[in-house]
């Protein structure tokens, strides 16, 4: 009886953050490109990255402060992440980032993860010299989040982490702090039923302010150039709900097969919907794919989603250290994109 009643407070709390959720948040295609800081929906994870970031119901780990917070606890080891992501290829945008999560108390972890774009050498243009004069400048936009998970009775997983938002281009810069949340819950006989819902990049709205906004003017009444600040609009976040479901499909000892499915309602876009799967082998090897798409494209081919369509990904756990306690994580992703060529993503990960 204890049992049942633990389980159906957990239904009804999983019930009420999902429809509140979805009645707070809904694709809205009128607001495309009102938001700033998308860098946060950038995930520079190659094993979330195989399966459109979609395993939002089993993540765990690092990698889970991109995807649903409240899978940091359940990580069983320390983890030291890095990622390096081609970004876009023939953009020359790079992400680079790492991470790391460690268990605090008997039910706890604590992770912290920091994100850097490099966007490479820009030519510095003027209204004079439109075509460069000569300089190049680089902008700086980071991110970096501290995130804390707990799980309770081996079954029901919540996590909150907070973000430092700062994007630098010369002399003008903004700043902003944005939070996910995060629940996820595990069913089945052999816990093979996982389901999860993360809301992220909720906060506050930012805007650029600087020296760079000076502006020199002719004054009406004398002619004379005084200077002249301008304003920087406010901007948003790109907040967003996801909804992850997964199964696992457990063959034997050391086969399996989970298949993954996800709904994604964004605040300043249409909603998504995915589809993906990872195939598990001696837990060493995995193979990932997933397919993402937006129904009701806008017809304008220029506003649909630069991810729509597959992913894949491969990776490979190597043991090592004293009767082989400690491992090593390799792994690659590929998405097609609807413009350029694509984003690789590439992760090592240290579990200790």
């Amino acid at each position: 009886m204890a049992k049942a009643m633990v389980f159906n407070k957990y239904i009804g709390i999983l019930f009420f953050v999902g429809l509140f959720s979805t009645t707070l948040f809904a694709g809205n295609p009128d607001r495309q490109g009102e938001a700033g800081a998308y860098e946060l929906l950038m995930n520079p994870w190659a094993r979330s990255a195989g399966v459109h970031s979609i395993n939002i119901s089993n993540t765990s780990g690092v990698e889970a402060m991109r995807i649903n917070v409240a899978g940091i606890a359940n990580s069983q080891d320390t983890e030291i992440r890095f990622g390096s992501s081609l970004y876009l290829q023939g953009t020359d945008i790079r992400m680079n980032a790492l991470g790391l999560s460690m268990k605090v108390g008997k039910r706890g972890t604590l992770a912290f993860t920091l994100m850097a774009l490099d966007f490479g050498d820009i030519d510095i243009t003027t209204e004079n010299q439109p075509s460069g004069n000569g300089a190049t400048f680089s902008p700086t936009f980071i991110n970096a989040g501290l995130g804390y998970g707990v799980k309770f009775d081996n079954k029901v997983s919540v996590g909150m982490a907070l973000r430092l938002v700062s994007e630098t281009v010369a002399d003008v810069s903004a700043f902003g702090f944005a939070f996910d949340l995060g629940i996820q819950y595990v069913a089945g006989a052999q816990d093979n039923f996982k389901f999860g819902i993360s809301l992220r990049n909720i906060g506050g709205s930012m805007k650029f302010d600087g020296q760079g906004l000076t502006r020199e003017v002719e004054a009406p009444s004398t002619g004379f150039p005084i200077g002249f600040q301008a304003t920087g609009a406010n901007f948003e976040m790109p907040s967003m709900l996801n909804i992850g479901i997964s199964y696992d499909f457990i063959f034997n000892e050391k086969s399996m097969l989970t298949a993954m499915t996800a709904f994604t309602s964004n605040s300043f876009s249409r909603d998504n919907y995915s589809v993906g799967a990872e195939y598990v082998y001696d837990q060493k090897f995995f193979l990932r794919t997933g397919f993402r798409y937006t129904p009701e494209q806008f017809g304008v081919e220029d506003e649909a989603p630069v991810y729509n369509g597959l992913s894949a990904g491969v990776g490979y756990i190597l043991p090592f250290g004293k009767e082989k306690s400690k491992q090593i994580s390799i792994d690659y992703a590929y998405r097609s994109t609807r413009v350029f060529n694509g984003t690789h993503n590439l992760s090592v990960a240290v579990y200790l």
